[in-house]
C-alpha cells in the first residue's frame, strides 16, 4: 500500500495538514474550537460510516447533512472566513514572498522601530488621561478600516501621535492604524466587541481594541481617558492595566498578551 504513494500524493497531505493547522489556529481565536472539534468528529463519523463500514442507510442520512453542511458552515463562520481571505490576501504576506524571490531581507531593526516612540506615547498619554487606541498591523491587510478615517504616511513619531489624540483634536475619537513601520490612518472606526464580557471599568474603546484584536490579528493598545491606564488586545484576549516595560515587551514581541490575562 506504502509503495503506490508518490510525491504528489505527500505534497496532497502536506496541504491538507497545513489547511487545518490554519483553520484550527482560527478557530482558537475565536474561542470556537470545540465547534470546530466536534465537526471534525461529524466528518471522521460520517467517513468511518458511508466508506469504512458501508452502512447504506445511516450513510444515506449522513450524505444529506453534509451535503447541507457546507451551507451551514459558511452561515457559522462567516467571520471566520472572512478573516481567512484577508490574510490570505495579506499584502504583507506577499511581500514575503516577493522579498524572497528579489533576495531581499527584512531589518529587523526597522520594523521594531516604532516600538519606543509607541511606549513614550502611551506613557505620556496614560500620565496626562489622554484616551487613545493604536492599532498595530501584523500579517493581514487593515486597508478597509484604514478607509474609515483619515488617511496618513508619516514616521511613527511619539509628538504626532500624542498631537492626534489630543483632546480637542478631530480625529481623537478614533483609531490609529500603524503599519509596516508607518502611521497608516487616524480616526478609524473599529469593529465593536458585542457580546464580549469585560470589567466595568473597561469602557467603549477597549471594546473596539477587543472587536478588533477578534476580527484581525493586529495588536491593539488602549489607553483609558478615565484611569489613566494602558491596556493591550490581541487574538480576542485583553489585558489591562499593563506597565511600560510589559507594553514594550509585547510591542517587540518577547512577551504575549495572553501571559498577561
Amino acid at each position: 500500500m506504502w509503495m503506490h504513494i508518490g510525491i504528489k500524493d505527500i505534497v496532497d497531505i502536506l496541504l491538507v495538514a497545513a489547511f487545518m493547522y490554519q483553520a484550527y489556529k482560527l478557530m482558537k481565536g475565536s474561542g470556537t474550537t470545540a465547534l470546530f472539534s466536534g465537526i471534525i468528529a461529524f466528518i471522521a463519523v460520517w467517513i468511518l460510516v458511508s466508506q469504512v463500514l458501508e452502512m447504506r442507510l445511516m450513510g444515506a442520512i449522513l450524505d444529506k447533512f453534509i451535503n447541507v453542511g457546507v451551507i451551514v458552515l459558511v452561515i457559522l463562520f462567516q467571520d471566520e472566513i472572512r478573516r481567512f481571505l484577508f490574510a490570505l490576501g495579506s499584502r504583507r504576506r506577499w511581500k514575503i514572498f516577493s522579498n524572497i524571490f528579489r533576495g531581499k531581507n527584512d531589518n529587523p531593526e526597522n520594523e521594531s522601530k516604532y516600538v519606543a516612540p509607541v511606549v513614550l506615547a502611551c506613557m505620556n498619554m496614560a500620565r496626562k488621561r489622554t484616551g487613545a487606541l493604536i492599532v498595530i498591523g501584523q500579517e493581514m491587510d487593515l486597508a478597509v478600516y484604514e478607509h474609515t478615517g483619515e488617511m496618513f504616511n508619516a514616521d511613527v513619531n511619539a509628538r504626532l501621535i500624542e498631537n492626534i489624540f489630543f483632546k480637542n483634536s478631530p480625529l481623537h475619537d478614533g483609531a490609529m492604524i500603524i503599519s509596516d513601520n508607518r502611521i497608516r490612518a487616524a480616526g478609524c472606526i473599529l469593529p465593536v466587541a458585542q457580546h464580549a464580557v469585560l470589567p466595568k471599568d473597561f469602557g467603549l474603546r477597549h471594546r473596539s481594541g477587543l472587536g478588533m484584536s477578534m476580527e484581525t490579528d493586529a495588536l491593539v493598545i488602549i489607553v483609558s481617558e478615565e484611569r489613566g491606564k494602558i491596556s493591550a488586545a490581541k487574538e480576542g484576549r485583553i489585558a489591562g492595566n499593563i506597565t511600560a516595560e510589559e507594553l514594550q515587551q509585547i510591542l517587540s514581541g518577547e512577551r504575549k498578551v495572553s501571559d498577561l490575562c
